[in-house]
């Protein structure tokens, strides 16, 4: 199946991949905390396509419209990629009173904006912690032509349907690899790379929630190892690339964080 971004997804069978992981606990949620929420692009959400972390387009790869660009407090230089998030609006005559919350997760970086005040329009200025939400995710919760309303806001578990997916960029001697369709704490702290041929390799947070190998890997069986930002929680997914993997191509998995 071909995506809107010419990336071929391809299912392996199980019989190919082996999948080890210490039993840990399912990731919790969160207390509630105050920010604020704004709202970016149009009912379309097509403003929100691509983004910082590099998700491509958002409705072939699972997110949909459910996305919220993070001021850069939360954003944590990319580490907060897939993180999510249940967002309710609170203490505004622009609120649904008959809306408990929406839950949302992180795709892009809400970036400072210097000439404006933090309380005027700078929303997104360090040390704030802000919500720019795709507008049919702000719309379920507030009137949209209030602009900007206070929320509450907490940590949430990714329910994720299916397994990790890895998409390739890079070249023979550099691989680039975009992790989407992280569950449990939605985030990637490290990442390693094991061909058929080598031993493990530790990769780079390029970023966003991209890590990076500069190493000839072509021809082999890829193995990844994957750490969660939020719970350390390790998962090591063995062969579960095939050797006629390409640049260019996302690659399904059928396994997950909880």
């Amino acid at each position: 199946m071909a995506s809107s971004l010419g990336f071929n997804f391809f299912f392996l069978p199980l019989v190919f991949a082996i999948f080890t992981r210490p039993t840990l606990a399912v990731f919790k949620p969160s207390s509630w905390k105050l920010a604020h929420a704004t709202f970016y692009g149009d009912e379309t959400a097509s403003a929100t396509m691509g983004g910082a972390c590099g998700y491509g387009n958002l409705f072939t790869n699972g997110y949909g419209t459910d996305t919220v660009a993070l001021s850069s407090t939360l954003f944590n230089n990319g580490y907060a990629c897939g993180t999510c998030f249940q967002i309710k609006c609170v203490q505004s005559k622009a609120c649904y009173a008959n809306v408990p919350y929406t839950t949302v997760t992180a795709t892009n970086l809400c970036p400072p904006n210097w000439s404006q005040d933090s309380n005027a329009g700078g929303w997104c200025n360090p040390p704030r912690v802000h919500f720019d939400m795709a507008k049919p995710a702000f719309m379920k919760i507030a009137w949209w032509k209030a602009g900007i309303v206070p929320v509450a806001y907490r940590r949430v578990p990714c329910a994720k349907k299916g397994g990790i997916r890895f998409s390739f960029q890079g070249n023979g001697y550099w691989l680039l690899v975009y992790v989407m369709n992280v569950g449990g704490g939605g985030d990637v702290y490290s990442m390693a790379v094991k061909g058929s041929k080598t031993g493990w390799i530790t990769m780079s947070h390029n970023w966003g929630a991209s890590y990076q190998a500069f190493s000839s890997l072509g021809g082999q069986g890829l193995s990844f190892r994957i750490t969660s930002y939020t719970t350390r929680e390790t998962l090591t997914l063995w062969n579960v690339i095939p050797s006629n993997w390409q640049v260019g191509l996302t690659y399904n998995t059928n396994f997950n964080f909880r």
